[in-house]
């Protein structure tokens, strides 16, 4: 423990995509595995107020926590590592500081002077990265800064680092500068003129890296480091190799291998120990040596990039090492499933969940996919526009409603089995505007929900505006497809089953959110299970 909190920022350099967050989330878990109480936020230098806007394709997906804040994905990165809920104080952007600074001088609370970047924009920067070590929950916070140094954009958050090392004094605070060591393969080398200009490009705005961790496809030999220690004025030993690794869950064990762990603790003059990774090198060892494995289609309309599906992707890894089975996913575009290609393209899995998204572009082929999969009895998970498709394929197909749709995509349908509450008729803002957050849900007795979480009242972080409309609930319940979680509050619908399936089910909340290394989602513990059992069977 920690009387003052200190502060590590986590710049970088060359790229924007060398994998910040994954390295500010392995250094979280080496510090949490040594008794820190250890936090990361994400600073993002967009003018979004949040990404609940943005086009996945744009961003990847959008992370949701506990109380509700849309945040970038990497909040979720630092969650599954961490084990840790994170809040709307882990996430600002530029939107954010800029939105709080306009209502403060629209209110006139700066006595009429001109407002400013300097010092207005980045007092407000300051504070925010203060936030959560004023909280007295952290001893260590770590703020990973978005973007690359020398960007404009990028300027007032570099700006506010160096005021507050300045502010907090030495040792209270510690730099990491994230760069890439590019291999040229025509000249046989690793090349170290990116790393130079880009610690040069920081020390222009005033601030000086204390540790290098340098990206490479290659193993950076001794003269290597030397020489980047020697011309970017850091320690030998702060020059730090990330090699490309197989999964992100090795990052931990390399970094605490080049000793980064022991060079940050060094530098903020806190005791350094053996980090206490058991549980986490239980799941390596399980999740690299499975016993059996099965292969899951995930039909989405944002397949063709990764990131989009992100939480899904990650709770499939922590699923399949609890199972001890390597999770093969496929990914299918909605778009292009048809009546005459679904077989070929669906018939061969062992398990098909049908993913969360917004619009009416791809959904005919979601609910082709969702009457498959019922029809040949192939174990299914709709997570939340997924539960809606599994809705309306109900009420087309068993129903005989072939009107039936939501609102969302065709707000005329004469069968709105999916509606809006009556709380979101009247909004016209997007943004920040759905169900979002933690919700509970209660759960039935004599469920697939209840012996998946064998326990009654449940609470699953939410992100949407349509519902499930209970005025056909009568009608579905006596066709067979069965409400078996509802808030107790609202008596909105949460999750719904087909009984007569082995494994059918479809929720309203995102699951995918709440599952981590430590605490695998029973949700897609059970999925897998119910997969491996459809692929022994086969």
């Amino acid at each position: 423990m920690t009387t003052n909190p200190k502060y590590i920022f986590v710049t970088g350099g060359v790229s924007s995509s060398l994998g910040k967050g994954i390295i500010a989330a392995s250094l979280a878990k080496l510090l949490q595995a040594q008794g820190y109480r250890a936090t990361i936020q994400k600073l993002d230098p967009y003018i979004n107020i949040d990404p609940g806007t943005l086009n996945p394709y744009e961003h990847g997906e959008c992370y949701v926590t506990d109380d509700g804040a849309e945040t970038d994905l990497d909040l979720g990165h630092y969650e599954r590592f961490l084990n840790v809920p994170t809040s709307q104080a882990n996430n600002v952007t530029t939107g954010r500081i800029y939105q709080s600074v306009i209502d403060q001088e629209r209110r006139g609370e700066f006595l009429g002077k001109t407002v400013q970047v300097i010092p207005h924009i980045t007092d407000e920067i300051k504070r925010r990265i203060q936030i959560l070590g004023n909280s007295g929950d952290y001893d260590i916070v770590i703020t990973e800064i978005g973007g690359t140094v020398g960007d404009i954009e990028s300027l007032p958050y570099i700006e506010a680092v160096r005021q507050l090392e300045w502010d907090l004094g030495e040792h209270n605070t510690c730099v990491i500068h994230l760069t890439l060591v590019p291999y040229l393969s025509a000249a046989g080398e690793l090349k170290t003129k990116p790393t130079q200009h880009s610690v040069k490009t920081l020390m222009e705005s005033g601030v000086q890296a204390d540790i290098l961790v340098c990206r490479t496809e290659h193993k950076l030999s001794d003269s290597l480091k030397t020489k980047l220690a020697r011309f970017c004025n850091v320690k030998k030993e702060a020059v730090i190799e990330s090699i490309d690794a197989s999964t992100i869950y090795d990052v931990p064990n390399l970094m605490l291998k080049e000793g980064l762990d022991k060079v940050v603790l060094n530098q903020l003059q806190l005791k350094s120990d053996v980090p206490d990774l058991e549980q986490w090198n239980e799941f390596l060892k399980r999740h690299k040596n499975p016993k059996s494995e099965v292969t899951i289609g995930l039909i989405g309309k944002y397949v063709e990039l990764q990131d989009s599906y992100k939480s899904i992707l990650e709770a499939f890894i922590h699923a399949g090492a609890e199972n001890e089975v390597k999770v093969n996913v496929e990914p299918i575009h909605s778009e292009y499933l048809t009546e005459s290609n679904i077989e070929f393209k669906l018939g061969h899995l062992d398990g098909v969940l049908v993913a969360p998204g917004f619009g009416e572009r791809g959904i005919e082929g979601k609910i082709a996919a969702v009457q498959f999969v019922r029809e040949n009895n192939i174990p299914f998970l709709g997570i939340c526009l997924g539960m809606q498709m599994a809705v309306i394929e109900y009420a087309r197909n068993v129903l005989k409603l072939p009107e039936a749709n939501s609102v969302e995509m065709d707000d005329k349908t004469a069968d709105p089995v999916i509606s809006l509450m009556a709380s979101q008729k009247g909004v016209t803002n997007k943004g920040g505007t759905m169900r979002l957050g933690t919700w509970d849900c209660k759960l039935e007795q004599e469920s697939i929900a209840h012996s998946v979480y064998n326990s009654e009242l449940i609470t699953e972080r939410h992100r949407h505006r349509f519902e499930f409309n209970n005025d056909y609930k009568s009608q579905f319940e006596a066709a067979g497809m069965k409400a078996t979680g509802f808030n107790p509050e609202t008596g909105l619908v949460e999750i719904v089953e087909i009984p007569t399936n082995d494994w059918f089910i479809g929720v309203q909340y995102h699951p995918e959110y709440k599952s981590t290394v430590k605490n695998p989602h029973p949700l897609f513990i059970a999925f897998i299970e119910a997969a491996l059992k459809y692929n022994k069977k086969k």
